[in-house]
């Protein structure tokens, strides 16, 4: 099948913005800018709307079909934290083939066994079971010796290790940020430094083993900060953050409202207000969802008692396109956030628009306005912390290897 998109305004993180044309041929992109169109080919008349790579959702918790097709996301990378966890090559086997052919899925592979911290997971196994790369999950790895050994490993296979960042001698057994709303509230609360003790021991062994490392959530400005330094040293480090704690701080849990209740949870305004300024100077690589739809017997529970998480594959792209209409970023540089810096990080050849790429596509109109409304949201459980928020940006259409997703 050939497919000519026509009058469109192209989206891409490395060639820009422009108007022209696409050709896909196939299941790849064939052509693209001032090109003709070939008899026999279906044209797509786009009328001046936005064509642009789909979404790469890197760190979700949940293979979730109907959500990634209305956020206009095609690809996942899929957390170890399964049941049964991803330790395992068949299971990881069965994970990757898990969304075909709508949605591809990437798992990451669990670090340790049974993610308990202790011994390293069959990680070369793994990965030739398809596993993109190696991750610790929803907790830190308290001993330094075994991601010391867990890095060396990496770096040898060439796989990037993703880390969560918060020091469990802290964070253990808490469910908000040391502050004045969590002493109002009465909640369990770990200081925020946390996380910056967590990514400074980690980044001190991946810059030791040589080994590549993604800190999937960055919020806090002393964490910022150290990421920032290790990048001017060399590290190969990159990290990523979610829509929540660009847009929401700990205010937003005042009500006691479990949708709020997230890991790592919702930071001071200053940490905010540094993820935004982050996110401007390049600091922060990839924007993510979080996926983790819960549902009622999760989430209706006393604040302490629910299990944090947030439904967000469907609302991350028009979140974020909040930051380019603030000017705190380009178009292109989000779709870099959002599909080609992903890509680059699990060793995936797509995320742009050019010839011999996968056809993996989203057809956007970005001006038009919708309400977030968590009962009728697309994903198995509506518990998103941005619940009846307006926002503007809307997937008209998605396409994974040139095949529209229905």
């Amino acid at each position: 099948m050939t497919i000519a998109f026509t009058n469109a305004r192209l989206v891409c993180p490395k060639g820009g913005v422009s108007e022209g044309n696409l050709l896909v041929r196939g299941d790849t992109i064939a052509a693209i800018g001032a090109i003709d169109v070939p008899e026999g080919a279906e044209v797509v008349d786009l009328g001046g709307k936005m064509l642009a790579p789909a979404l790469i959702d890197l760190g979700v918790f949940a293979v979730d079909k109907k959500a990634c097709r209305f956020g206009g996301v095609a690809r996942v990378g899929l957390m170890p934290d399964q049941s049964p966890v991803l330790d395992d090559p068949g299971i990881v086997r069965r994970a990757a083939l898990s969304g075909k052919p709508e949605l591809w899925v990437h798992p990451l592979a669990a670090a340790t066994r049974g993610l308990q911290g202790n011994d390293l997971g069959e990680i070369a196994i793994n990965a030739s079971a398809g596993a993109r790369a190696v991750a610790t999950g929803r907790r830190w790895i308290a001993s330094a010796g075994i991601m010391r050994k867990l890095l060396l490993y990496a770096r040898d296979l060439d796989l990037v290790v993703v880390t969560h960042a918060e020091d469990g001698g802290l964070s253990d057994g808490t469910v908000a940020t040391s502050g004045e709303t969590a002493t109002r509230l009465g909640l369990p609360a770990a200081p925020a430094i946390a996380e910056p003790l967590a990514i400074a021991r980690d980044l001190m062994l991946a810059e030791e083993a040589g080994a590549r490392i993604h800190i999937r959530q960055v919020t806090t400005a002393a964490g910022f900060d150290l990421v920032r330094a290790a990048k001017r040293r060399g590290v190969p480090v990159t990290c990523g953050i979610t829509p929540a704690h660009l847009f929401l701080s700990d205010i937003a849990t005042n009500d006691f409202r479990t949708f709020a209740r997230l890991s790592p949870p919702l930071r001071d305004e200053s940490d905010r207000q540094a993820a935004l300024q982050a996110v401007a100077d390049g600091t922060i690589d990839v924007i993510a969802s979080g996926h983790d739809p819960r549902g009622p017997e999760a989430k209706r529970l006393p604040f302490a008692d629910a299990e944090p998480g947030m439904a967000g594959a469907e609302t991350l792209l028009a979140l974020s396109l909040g930051l380019v209409r603030d000017g705190q970023i380009p178009i292109e540089r989000l779709f870099a956030l959002l599909a080609a810096n992903p890509a680059r990080i699990l060793g995936l050849e797509t995320g742009a628009l050019a010839p011999g790429l996968p056809a993996d596509l989203i057809v956007l109109d970005a001006d038009t306005p919708w309400q977030i409304d968590a009962r009728r949201m697309s994903a198995r459980a509506g518990n998103t912390p941005f619940d009846g928020l307006p926002v503007q940006g809307k997937v008209l259409r998605l396409f994974k290897g040139g095949t529209p997703v229905e």
